[in-house]
């Protein structure tokens, strides 16, 4: 009950003073397009090591799901059906988690390859 009269009062705040009278401060224009440079090229940076810890997670979720549907092919044919259910929405879960993962790593790799040829474009 607070949390919801809290957060009632969280968007009445946000209604009434809009976005920038809860930040304080308007942000320059010119700041605003170098520190979102900076923050690309310091993503692009990270980039290599983010694609290695997703390929490590997806090597063991790769390892993981057999034995999964494994155990959702004993449960049918034991006739826990209920059972059966709960893994395949698991595996189905794991799969559309993985799906979104991949899109926002192909987004992520398409805006530092965009970055770079802007850079590279503009510098030479």
């Amino acid at each position: 009950m607070f949390r919801k009269i809290i957060a009632g009062t969280a968007v009445a705040g946000a209604v009434s003073l809009g976005a920038a009278g809860l930040a304080g401060t308007t942000p320059v224009a010119g700041a605003a397009t170098t520190s979102t440079s900076h923050a690309t090229s310091a993503r692009c940076a990270k980039l290599p090591a983010l694609e290695a810890k997703v390929h490590k997670v997806e090597a063991k979720v790769a390892a993981r799901l057999p034995n999964i549907e494994a155990r959702e092919a004993n449960s049918i044919g034991d006739g826990r059906t209920g059972r059966a259910h709960a893994l395949a929405n698991r595996v189905t879960r794991i799969q559309n988690h993985e799906n979104r993962v991949n899109a926002r790593l192909a987004k992520a790799q398409a805006a530092c390859s965009a970055s770079t040829a802007t850079t590279g474009t503009t510098a030479g």
